[in-house]
């Protein structure tokens, strides 16, 4: 489980979108909301500051948060992080309460190892294509791992890794896959394959050779020519 990161914040009484919006303009506050676990909704308000520092953690989104409130602690993760569409200023977050005894679904990163030593890039020359940097997992609390790894050293080109092909830790799931075995929902994490542009280039290569082979047989044949005229001169 990620270390554990503790916020404190605060109860607010103003709603609605002209209110919030006095939040963050005048007191420089992030308005958000708690709920879950059959516990009532609390509207809260985070510091600016203490949010952008804590967002400098890249498993901010995937990890169990203590949110300190009016001298009590609750534990939550991130469920929804608003952003304004024009500055991508945060506008508004979502935390929801955890149970130790019930799974979450949360988005954890997927860490890549081992691409500088990937067989199919250092032996074959191919290009490591990334189609997905986080995976909605499934666990309990006490499960919730960090990130999800990817070794890539033995990955040729050709070859690729899809969803159900991760290796997870004990207790994780991936929802999206279901109890049966769905291809559509099983989309591929990475992939190792021959660009089209080093494809081509290769191609052009080799039809330059042959062009050039070619051209030289012909200058062969043809330097020929005049030693046979020249012998057929001599005999009349």
């Amino acid at each position: 489980m990620p270390t554990q990161l503790t916020l404190e914040v605060s109860t607010r009484e103003s709603v609605g979108t002209g209110a919030v919006g006095r939040l963050r303009r005048i007191d420089d506050v992030i308005p958000g909301i708690v709920y879950g676990a059959g516990q009532e909704n609390v509207n809260i308000t985070l510091p600016m500051r203490v949010l952008l520092k804590a967002m400098q953690n890249e498993n901010f989104l995937s990890q169990i948060i203590e949110l300190k409130l009016d001298g009590n602690a609750e534990q939550v993760v991130v469920r929804d992080m608003q952003r304004h569409p024009a500055t991508e200023n945060i506008t508004h977050i979502d935390f929801m309460r955890i149970r130790e005894d019930q799974d979450i679904q949360v988005s954890v990163p997927i860490r890549f190892i081992n691409e500088e030593n990937c067989i199919g890039v250092r032996m074959n020359g191919g290009t490591i294509t990334r189609n997905l940097v986080e995976v909605e997992i499934s666990c309990l609390p006490k499960n919730l791992p960090e990130a999800i790894v990817v070794d890539l050293e033995d990955i040729d080109v050709g070859n690729a890794i899809h969803l159900s092909g991760l290796a997870l830790p004990d207790g994780v799931s991936i929802p999206s896959l279901g109890a049966g075995d769905d291809s559509d929902r099983d989309l591929p994490v990475v992939a190792v394959s021959i660009v089209r542009v080093q494809i081509e280039e290769e191609e052009e290569a080799v039809s330059d050779e042959l062009e050039l082979a070619e051209g030289e047989e012909g200058e062969e044949v043809g330097a020929e020519t005049p030693e046979a005229d020249s012998t057929e001169a001599t005999d009349q």
